[in-house]
């Protein structure tokens, strides 16, 4: 290994708050070319859309709370519904990237 090749290794390693070792195993283990910082970047990805999915059945277990009670639909039904397709479709962006 050069001198240039090293300090690369030892300036990814400290950019991934990983040991140099650590970062070679994971990337000679590893089917993708996957790094420990955009593993973690998915995971907070996961977690964030978490979030979300909790907000939106929330919002429509109230549209549908509102709706069988007789009521007229209501007219915010339309944004939450686009809002499910947004998450949705964010949810397909996360899982390609992780592809």
């Amino acid at each position: 290994m050069t001198a240039e090749e090293e300090a690369a290794l030892v300036a990814r390693a400290a950019r991934e708050k990983v040991t140099v070792p650590n970062l070679l195993l994971t990337a000679a283990l590893s089917e993708a070319s996957e790094t420990p910082t955009e593993r973690k970047a998915a995971m907070a990805e996961l977690m964030a859309i978490h979030t979300l999915l909790a907000r939106v059945s929330n919002n429509v277990n109230q549209i549908a709370r509102h709706a069988n009670a007789g009521d007229e639909f209501p007219q915010d039904a339309k944004a939450a519904l686009a809002y499910v397709r947004e998450v949705a479709m964010r949810i397909d962006r996360t899982i390609e990237g992780l592809m």
